[in-house]
């Protein structure tokens, strides 16, 4: 499964369901999409920090936010700022014993160029 993060705009929210249930009836696990209104927005969210993050703890496999940190060379307060955003956007998901894992195999960004400004 991956993670499908796109600028839209919000009437395309019916086309996302139709392909998610698509996929469901295919027997597959519906991709998880994030969107966003504009590009600004995006990169407010995701910015630099939080993708490298996502991409060392896919790397790593579950961990406590204090060895994410520690890995990515990063401070514990920014990395548990960071990490607690990614849970509420649904990159990240926090396990019952206390870590954090990227449940996803992909993260694909789309944006069309006339949607960049």
């Amino acid at each position: 499964m991956k993670a499908i993060i796109e600028v839209s705009s919000k009437g395309t929210v019916f086309k996302a369901a139709r392909e998610q249930i698509a996929q469901n009836e295919r027997g597959r696990a519906p991709d998880y999409r994030l969107s966003f209104e504009s590009a600004r927005m995006l990169f407010a969210e995701l910015t630099p920090a939080r993708l490298d993050l996502l991409n060392t703890l896919r790397g790593m496999g579950p961990a406590s936010v204090y060895a994410l940190a520690k890995i990515a060379g990063r401070n514990y307060s920014n990395v548990h700022t960071d990490v607690a955003r990614l849970v509420e956007l649904g990159l990240i998901e926090r396990t019952d014993d206390d870590t954090v894992t990227v449940p996803f195999d992909a993260v694909e960004i789309r944006m069309a160029l006339a949607q960049a400004a």
